[in-house]
C-alpha cells in the first residue's frame, strides 16, 4: 500500500509533525507499506487561487504544473492523510488553498449542467488527523467536532466519491494527553493498512 501524507504546519518540530512522524512509524509496521510526505510549507505550495486556476475550471483550459504535480501524487497513492492544526474550527489556509487548486473538476469529480454529480475519487481512501487546542467536551458542546466531520469528510472526500477512513481528533493539552496522542498517532498508522484494504475489498 502506498499512502500519501499531506502535512500542514510550518515548524518541523510541532506536535503535528511529531504525530505524522507516529503514524509513518504505524504504516511502517508493515514493510510492505511505502510512504510519501507532502509537507506543503517546506516545499512552498502556493495555496492562491488563481487566475489560470479559474480559467481552468471555467473554460477547461490546462491546469497549472504544480497542481498536475500534486495530483499525479494523489494518483500514485492508495492512501491519503491528511495531518493538521485546527485553526478557528478548521484546517489551516495552506491545507484549505491545496484542496480547492487541486481537487478540480474533470479530476476529483464532473459537474455537468442538468447532470448528477460524477464521483471520480471512488479508488482512494482518506484518513484525516486533526490536532485541536481545546477539550473534547468543547468540541462537542459547540458542535465543533461534527462541523470538522460534515465540511472534510463529507463536503470535501464524500462529494469526491473517496472511502474515507476516519476523522481523528488529537488533544494534546498536557503532557499526558500529549503522549496519549502520540500513541493514538501510531496506531492509526497500523490499523489503516487492514482497513483500506477491508474498504477496497481486497
Amino acid at each position: 500500500m502506498h499512502s500519501l501524507i499531506v502535512i500542514a504546519h510550518p515548524d518541523a518540530g510541532s506536535y503535528t509533525h511529531a504525530v505524522a512522524k507516529q503514524v509513518i512509524a504505524g504504516l511502517q509496521e508493515d514493510p510492505q507499506n511505502t510512504v510519501e510526505i507532502a509537507d506543503l510549507t517546506a516545499e512552498g505550495f502556493d495555496p492562491s487561487y488563481t487566475d489560470a486556476d479559474y480559467r481552468a475550471f471555467r473554460d477547461g483550459t490546462a491546469l497549472p504544473a504544480d497542481v498536475v504535480a500534486e495530483q499525479a501524487r494523489i494518483d500514485r497513492a492508495d492512501l491519503l492523510i491528511l495531518i493538521f492544526p485546527v485553526y478557528w474550527w478548521s484546517m489551516p489556509a495552506i491545507l484549505k488553498g491545496w484542496i480547492d487548486r487541486v481537487f478540480t473538476n474533470g479530476w476529483a469529480y464532473i459537474d455537468a449542467e442538468g447532470q448528477e454529480t460524477t464521483r471520480l475519487l471512488g479508488r482512494l481512501s482518506v484518513q484525516t488527523v486533526a490536532i485541536g487546542g481545546a477539550t473534547q467536551h468543547t468540541y462537542d458542546k459547540r458542535g465543533y467536532a461534527k462541523a470538522l466531520r460534515t465540511q472534510i469528510d463529507e463536503g470535501i472526500f464524500g462529494y469526491a466519491g473517496a472511502r474515507r477512513m476516519g476523522l481523528d481528533l488529537l488533544l494534546p493539552l498536557d503532557d499526558a494527553s500529549s503522549q496519549a496522542g502520540l500513541q493514538r498517532a501510531r496506531a492509526i498508522g497500523a490499523n489503516l493498512t487492514c482497513a483500506t484494504q477491508e474498504a477496497a475489498g481486497v
